[in-house]
C-alpha cells in the first residue's frame, strides 16, 4: 500500500503506544513545502504511518460542516483519527462503517497543543478500508517485527533519529519492548481460544493503558 506511489513516504507501521508518545515533529529542510515528520520514540522518523486495528466508535464532531472522529484501537492502545472536507474518502468511511469493524489505514500524524500544554497527537487518514481478522494479524506481527527492529538498531553508530528520540524523550524503550511482546502474545491467546471476543478484548486493554 505505501510503495505504489514512489513519491510519497513510506508508511511506518507503529503501534498506538508509541504512537501517542510521538509528540516531537520536525522538517529537515527550510522549505514550506518539505514533509512534516514525527519522531518515533524508538529512533525513526514518520511523515505517514499504517495501522490496522478495531474502530470501535465514531462521531460527527464537526460544526460548520462534517468532521468526523474515529477510535481505533489495537493491543496496546488506542487511535485517534479524523477526516473531514479535504479527505472525502476517509471521512465517507467513518459515516458508513457499522462498528466493531476491524480496519486498515494509511495517514498523516498529527499533532495539536491544548490549553494546558499537553501535546495530542492524531491521524489524518488518506484510506480507510474495512479488512478481516487475518489482515489484522498480520498487522499486529509485522508492527511488533519493525518495532523490536527499531529498538535492536537504537544503540547503532550513527542513528541519528535514535539520538534525536534520547534528546526529545525520557522514555524507556522496554515498554515499546514489552508492549509489542504483549501484542503478539494476545494473538496467541486469541488461538487458544480463550472464549472472549477480539473486539471487546482490544477495547478493554485500549481503556487500561
Amino acid at each position: 500500500m505505501s510503495e505504489s506511489a514512489p513519491t510519497r513516504e513510506v508508511a511506518r507501521r507503529v503501534f498506538a503506544d508509541e504512537f501517542n508518545d510521538a509528540t516531537f515533529t520536525f522538517k529537515e529542510s527550510d522549505d514550506e513545502r518539505a514533509p512534516l515528520y514525527s519522531l518515533l520514540p524508538t529512533g525513526a522518523k514518520a511523515n505517514r504511518v499504517f495501522l490496522v486495528g478495531t474502530l470501535t466508535e465514531t462521531e460527527d464532531v464537526g460544526e460548520d460542516s462534517e468532521y468526523w472522529r474515529g477510535r481505533v484501537v489495537d493491543p496496546t492502545g488506542t487511535f485517534f483519527v479524523y477526516a473531514g472536507q479535504y479527505q472525502p474518502d476517509a471521512a465517507n468511511a467513518l459515516r458508513e462503517l457499522d462498528t466493531p469493524a476491524y480496519v486498515a489505514i494509511v495517514g498523516k500524524p498529527r499533532t495539536y497543543e491544548t490549553e494546558d500544554g499537553t501535546v495530542n497527537v492524531s491521524v489524518r487518514p488518506e484510506s480507510i478500508t474495512e479488512v478481516d481478522t487475518a489482515t489484522r494479524d498480520r498487522w499486529v506481527v509485522e508492527t511488533a517485527e519493525r518495532t523490536l527492529e527499531r529498538i535492536e538498531a537504537f544503540d547503532e553508530e550513527g542513528n541519528e533519529y535514535a539520538r534525536r528520540a534520547e534528546e526529545e524523550y525520557d522514555l524507556p524503550l522496554r515498554r515499546y519492548k514489552r508492549a509489542a511482546i504483549d501484542a503478539l502474545e494476545s494473538l496467541d491467546e486469541t488461538e487458544d481460544g480463550d472464549g472472549e471476543d477480539e473486539d471487546t478484548r482490544d477495547a478493554e486493554t485500549a481503556e487500561s493503558v
